[in-house]
């Protein structure tokens, strides 16, 4: 059996006693301790939203647009060229 890397970093969190209870509550069903039940979780998530921002998928038929799109790309016209030319509200 190989030693697992040395953790070094820590990470705290503030939390009422109901979500306590109720992420305990889950750890227990899974047979973890509390803290490993977390970062499992964390970093699940983690990765979720990084795949979101990374890959989609498309049928065919949708992929064929897309591709097609990409290759053809449209010209903006004059209202959209007013409204990106346009400042932003915190830039006023």
């Amino acid at each position: 059996m190989t030693a697992s890397p040395r953790k070094e970093d820590t990470i705290q969190l503030r939390t009422s006693g109901e979500v306590k209870a109720l992420l305990n509550q889950a750890a227990a069903l899974r047979g973890q301790k509390l803290s490993e039940f977390m970062l499992e979780a964390a970093r699940r998530e983690a990765q979720q939203v990084l795949l979101e921002q990374r890959t989609f998928l498309l049928d065919p038929v949708a992929h064929e647009a897309f591709l097609d799109v990409l290759d053809h790309p449209g010209k903006p016209d004059p209202a959209l060229r007013a409204r990106l030319s346009r400042r932003s509200v915190w830039e006023k």
